[in-house]
């Protein structure tokens, strides 16, 4: 089939499916048919040729009164058979090879027909044009099963699409808070003829938290994108570590709020060795601590508990709080949600559990959540258990940053 090559600039000749489909039912096809027409002759050959039957002398007497000897004339007779069958028959393998092929070619366009319509949609495709399936209502062969996966893949595709969007829009509008308030803060102060030292510090207290918090959502993006870009695949950073040792260390950090909150602390520290990059998993213990303590009450219950068997290690952390209904906790591991909602209040970032997720499927584990009766929520970590021989890769190690 004759194509046009766009770099080329040029028309050239390109060996597409439906072509060799074609091709090879013809040469099938004349080749049945030449099979047939040798079988053919060699029959006919064989039933006209002379016979031991006949006695020497025998002689055939013609319609038209010519008398001839029977061998003669059974040579004669099978000359002119052959000879028609051979004209007949290679006109008979041409007429049925050029209709076959014209047929074969009909057929597998038809048969084909969804595979083109799977390259125009994949070629019209864009951010705009998402929406946009093969919706193939032909007969339930292979070629339907290859359009109902495109279009498969193609809802699949739209909804990362989606999310990727609102990420961005989400971002956008996490980083665009705290920026708008440094620049109110700082005309505001600007344009007052009358302020002092005082109002230039409080202006300056101010700037200097919502730049904290701006310093802290692009910490947690870049954490989030590095270990999101490790899920799947061989981390960068591999050293044996305890899940407990995580756990101590972020209950220490925030151990002010704790007593702040009159929180009720019960911990079960037992060993659970992993292998992995201590500083995400760090922050993956320090983010739950965190959440646990950020969604509670006042005289409130935290407790965590870790420990190992001989394939996975655990890591579970529970609070009290809030009442959240269980359709909503995978909502939580989205970007961005903050107790079921999205981009409200004024509690961290949003990315806590985001993170948490991201960071046990770097590893091989799984994160679940279960909102409990009472209110509150339990997050349960499980990671492959370390094995006897530590692995170690070279790389630097990973600056604690802001949850």
């Amino acid at each position: 089939m004759t194509v046009y090559n766009a770099r080329a600039g040029r028309r050239r000749v390109r060996p597409t499916l439906r072509l060799r489909l074609t091709l090879l039912n013809g040469i099938l096809l004349v080749g049945a048919a030449a099979l047939l027409l040798v079988l053919a002759w060699l029959l006919v050959g064989d039933a006209l040729g002379p016979t031991a039957e006949l006695s020497p002398g025998s002689r055939v007497t013609l319609a038209d009164g010519r008398s001839l000897d029977a061998h003669a004339w059974q040579v004669m007779v099978a000359d002119a058979i052959t000879h028609g069958l051979l004209i007949k028959g290679v006109v008979a393998v041409l007429a049925v090879s050029l209709v076959g092929i014209a047929g074969a070619y009909v057929v597998a366009g038809r048969a084909l027909r969804p595979l083109q319509q799977v390259t125009t949609t994949a070629q019209r495709l864009s951010g705009e044009t998402l929406d946009q399936r093969i919706r193939y209502a032909g007969a339930d062969d292979e070629v339907a099963e290859l359009a109902d996966t495109f279009d498969a893949m193609l809802d699949r595709i739209g909804t990362a699409f989606d999310s990727q969007k609102r990420f961005v829009a989400n971002a956008s509008h996490e980083l665009r808070t705290p920026l708008a308030v440094m620049r109110t803060e700082v005309d505001v102060t600007l344009a007052d003829p009358d302020a002092d030292v005082a109002e230039f510090r409080r202006m300056a207290t101010v700037v200097r938290d919502a730049s904290e918090r701006a310093n802290a959502l692009v910490d947690a993006l870049l954490v989030l994108a590095r270990t999101e870009a490790q899920a799947g695949r061989r981390l960068v950073r591999k050293m044996p570590t305890d899940l407990a040792d995580g756990v101590a260390t972020a209950l220490s950090a925030v151990s002010r709020d704790i007593d702040r909150l009159s929180l009720q602390r019960d911990t079960s520290l037992e060993a659970a060795p992993v292998v992995g990059d201590p500083g995400l998993l760090d922050r993956l213990a320090g983010n739950l601590i965190e959440n646990a303590v950020r969604y509670n009450y006042l005289h409130g219950r935290l407790w965590a508990r870790t420990g190992a068997d001989a394939t996975h290690s655990w890591l579970v952390v529970g609070n009290t709080g809030p009442e959240v209904e269980q359709s909503d906790v995978p909502g939580l591991f989205e970007p961005f949600r903050r107790g079921g909602r999205e981009r409200t209040g004024g509690r961290g970032s949003g990315l806590g559990l985001s993170i948490v997720r991201a960071v046990a499927e770097a590893h091989g584990g799984t994160v679940t959540a279960v909102a409990l009766p009472d209110g509150g929520m339990e997050v349960t970590v499980r990671l492959p258990t370390a094995s006897t021989t530590p692995v170690l890769t070279g790389s630097a190690p990973v600056k604690p940053a802001l949850r």
